[in-house]
């Protein structure tokens, strides 16, 4: 079973994460605070807040985007994992990925997807004015 509320693919794709940026649960230090913010009497009596913090790198996280703390904690180490990444490599794979996808959306379009556009909106122009009452009342 999974030390987190979430399902086993997710926890392993996490393991797996680790092992390749090389990071050990052993140099991972865990503190448990308590919240503020929304959520009433729950975060203000129990500790559901997680602070992570990797030794080698001197790298601090705080998660408490939930309101329960296993779940906290494995999203804290999710965050964790995309700073020490960015750290090594100077971006993270998912950054990098969201930056092509905005450059593809802005390149230039071909003439002949530009004339395919032009034409169709002329189309529908027309379609649209068909529409329009005849007396202008």
């Amino acid at each position: 079973m999974s030390a987190f509320p979430v399902n086993l693919e997710k926890a392993t794709q996490l393991a797996q994460r680790m092992t390749a940026l090389g990071v050990n649960e052993a140099d991972i230090e865990e503190n448990f605070v308590r919240c503020g913010g929304h959520g009433g009497q729950n975060v203000n009596k129990t500790s559901t807040c997680v602070m992570l913090l990797h030794r080698p790198t001197g790298l601090q996280v705080k998660c408490q985007e939930t309101r329960q703390q296993g779940l906290n904690r494995f999203i804290a180490r999710r965050v964790l994992l995309d700073k020490i990444e960015e750290k090594k490599n100077g971006f993270v794979a998912a950054q990098r990925a969201e930056i092509e996808k905005i450059r593809r959306q802005k390149r230039k379009r071909s003439r002949r997807a530009k004339d395919r556009m032009l034409a169709n909106k002329s189309h529908h122009a027309t379609k649209k004015a068909s529409r329009r009452s005849v007396g202008g009342e």
